[in-house]
């Protein structure tokens, strides 16, 4: 029979298309965990709402259900926190108490400290991060690039393409951030201009939709902040203007003068009470501690940062609130999306490590031209992948000695 209609994978563009494929991925993953005689396969089914394949594992003895793999359709990747564990598989097999085979997980028996140093990657984050360390980083800080909001920065001509990548960013920093550490965002819905005068202008809601993915590739919503600018501030939008001149009922959209910072944990069994208590640095850990002029609600009134070299460039305040509030002194603070460098001075500025990663070499020029004046002289102790260090600081001149 000739099929007319292309299946939603094809329409999608996943890796992963066909029943076929997801069976062959499965089968793979069995063999490794030598279960592959033991279990049988159900029917996988493309779950394009979360685009994943989810695939089914049954006993080949009595044929029931004793859980499923789940695979990444953009990737083939099997997503672990996702996918029935192994050790749950053989419990279930085997008819064993699945509550003890959960409990082996046992908490790291030391507090991880990383060796990372100050450093700073000229290239796609993606790629740069899958040659980071795994558990080698504290705290994200980022605001990733707007969705065609600005066309001289924004390289992504569709949204899903944009959803990817951010996926593909949030997927890859779940392995190199420690257990139990924060991945805070700085992000706000997108405003599509209209191409033309008989076409509405479109809103997206950028924020909502990286929440699920947050929430999918392993990582527990903690807070949304929302970062409040001054009065006037979102009339450069044009949004609100037409209403402000008619007053028409219908016409009403309220002007953007908010950004959401979002706060995500990695998933984990320990609580944040034990990462205070198991810092070998004691220290660091007091000198950390937050003063009394700090944030008591989730709303935050900071002046936006005008008069920047970047498009899209956030306040340090912003910042600095974010890293003192979620990081201790000396630890490794990343921002894939680094620009201009506004997270690298803060972090310097709050006695943290910094790791800055960017694709366009004019902001990573920025940054170079700028660290010196973060760290002194200890800026010729940065990293520089793939591209070239900072000018070394210059030395004053010493009054010559003519006492001879």
């Amino acid at each position: 029979m000739t099929r007319n209609k292309p299946l939603v994978s094809e329409m999608r563009n996943y890796l992963v298309t066909t029943v076929a494929q997801a069976k062959e991925i499965t089968s793979s993953w069995l063999k490794e965990i030598d279960l592959y005689k033991v279990i049988a396969l159900g029917l996988p089914e493309v779950d394009d709402r979360y685009h994943v394949w989810r695939v089914p594992l049954c006993s080949k003895e009595s044929t029931v259900r004793i859980g499923e793999v789940v695979i990444d359709a953009y990737t083939t990747e099997i997503l672990p926190e996702k996918t029935t564990r192994p050790g749950i598989l053989e419990a279930r097999l085997l008819k064993k108490d699945e509550d003890r085979v959960a409990a082996k997980r046992q908490p790291p028996v030391s507090y991880p400290i990383s060796t990372l140093r100050n450093t700073v990657g000229l290239g796609d984050c993606v790629e740069l991060i899958d040659d980071m360390p795994a558990a080698s980083v504290d705290l994200v800080f980022t605001s990733p690039p707007y969705f065609n909001a600005r066309p001289e920065y924004s390289e992504y001509e569709e949204y899903e393409q944009y959803l990817l990548k951010m996926r593909q960013v949030i997927k890859r920093i779940h392995r190199v951030l420690n257990e139990g550490r924060f991945f805070v965002m700085n992000v706000a819905p997108v405003l599509l201009r209209r191409a033309n005068r008989n076409e509405s202008s479109r809103r997206i809601a950028v924020p909502f939709d990286l929440h699920r993915i947050f929430i999918e590739e392993g990582y527990d919503f903690i807070d949304d902040i929302i970062w409040v600018k001054p009065e006037g501030a979102g009339w450069a939008t044009g949004r609100g203007r037409r209403f402000a001149a008619d007053r028409n009922p219908l016409q009403y959209k309220a002007v953007p003068v908010t950004e959401y910072v979002l706060v995500y944990r990695k998933r984990s069994d320990l609580l944040i009470d034990w990462y205070i208590r198991n810092h070998p640095d004691r220290e660091a850990v007091a000198a950390s501690k937050i003063g009394d002029d700090y944030e008591r609600t989730n709303i935050w009134h900071i002046q936006p940062k005008t008069n920047s070299k970047h498009p899209a460039a956030f306040p340090l305040e912003l910042a600095e609130k974010s890293i003192g509030y979620y990081s201790f002194k000396n630890d490794v603070i990343l921002d894939p999306f680094a620009g201009s460098g506004t997270v690298g001075a803060a972090a310097a500025k709050l006695d943290r490590r910094f790791v800055l990663f960017e694709i366009n070499p004019d902001y990573v020029e920025i940054i170079r031209q700028d660290v010196n004046a973060w760290l002194g002289e200890a800026a010729g102790d940065i990293l520089w992948i793939n591209c070239a260090p900072a000018p070394p600081v210059r030395q004053p001149l010493l009054p010559m000695d003519y006492s001879e």
